[in-house]
């Protein structure tokens, strides 16, 4: 028999999406500085590597 699930917390859910936000901050900026670096020329590919 289905059981309703406990209220979560205003204070847990606000942790739980600040940490989510944050993850996904920490990953853009990152994409944002290698096309940066790779717009600039400052990043070196070499095809022949692979």
């Amino acid at each position: 028999m289905a059981v309703p699930k406990k209220r979560t917390s205003t204070s847990k859910k606000r942790i739980r999406r600040n940490i989510w936000k944050r993850k996904v901050y920490l990953s853009a900026v990152k994409a944002f500085a290698l096309s940066k670096s790779i717009a600039n020329a400052g990043f070196l590919y070499d095809k022949k590597s692979k």
